[in-house]
């Protein structure tokens, strides 16, 4: 396979997530011995997909698999997927290469998709309901871990909580994950706000380990905050930062 002298540039994300083919993969590992800033972008999408995985790592109940036998036969059972002939094979490196950012969110739809896998639902229409909500969500996180210009940063939280940020500002948006993130306790949840000029802003509620779209306008924030606040969240902070941390610039 010929290379494009910047080919190289765009394959850290495939990379560290084994999604190169071997001709690549040796192209590109030659690359890394003798370019800093690929080094450094691989090491990055390799801690941010093993933090997306932590986070949304999830063990279904005890029950799910008697409600998943009892629902079953109520099922309509799709057609077969066929895929459409290629007309185009000379976009698959590409579509491989921009693949690998969206395959950052895999992790992300291993919790999205969860609630539709044990199938903790009544009917038919409550899945095909959270099949979709799951899809839009995927969806969203994916545009933006799928964004050429989107960046990443890693935090720590007071409480001991690791947390990413992904933003794009072709997107404008921003995309927070959290690990190891301690219960918040009984009437708290987690808060996240943006920070313009130094105006904190609502940007959404988490209140354990998982993955969300951050509210606002982050295209104009200069970062990021969690606080503790009572179930429902506040119009202002009310307690002290767990974290402030700069939007990936």
């Amino acid at each position: 396979m010929k290379h494009d002298a910047t080919d190289a540039h765009t394959l850290a994300a495939a990379h560290a997530l084994g999604a190169l083919d071997d001709d690549e993969r040796t192209y590109f590992e030659d690359h890394l011995r003798t370019c800093e800033a690929c080094r450094q972008e691989a090491t990055e999408f390799e801690a941010t997909t093993a933090r997306l995985a932590a986070a949304v790592s999830y063990t279904p109940p005890a029950a799910a698999k008697a409600q998943v036998m009892a629902a079953i036969d109520g099922v309509r059972q799709l057609p077969p997927r066929v895929p459409a002939p290629s007309t185009a094979p000379v976009l698959r490196g590409f579509l491989r290469r921009r693949a690998a950012s969206l395959a950052l969110a895999a992790c992300v739809a291993a919790a999205a998709l969860g609630g539709v896998a044990v199938w903790r639902t009544q009917d038919g229409q409550d899945l095909e309901r959270q099949a979709r909500q799951a899809q839009q969500r995927l969806d969203e996180v994916s545009a933006v871990l799928a964004a050429p210009d989107a960046r990443t940063i890693h935090g720590k939280a007071a409480n001991g909580a690791l947390t990413t940020v992904v933003a794009s500002d072709r997107q404008n948006k921003a995309v927070f994950t959290a690990a190891n993130l301690p219960a918040p306790g009984t009437g708290k949840t987690y808060q996240l706000w943006l920070d313009h000029d130094g105006t904190m802003r609502p940007a959404g509620l988490i209140d354990h380990d998982g993955t969300v779209i951050l509210t606002g306008n982050p295209a104009d924030a200069a970062g990021v905050g969690l606080t503790l606040e009572p179930t429902g969240g506040s119009p202002q902070p009310t307690t002290d930062p767990l974290l402030l941390m700069a939007l990936p610039a």
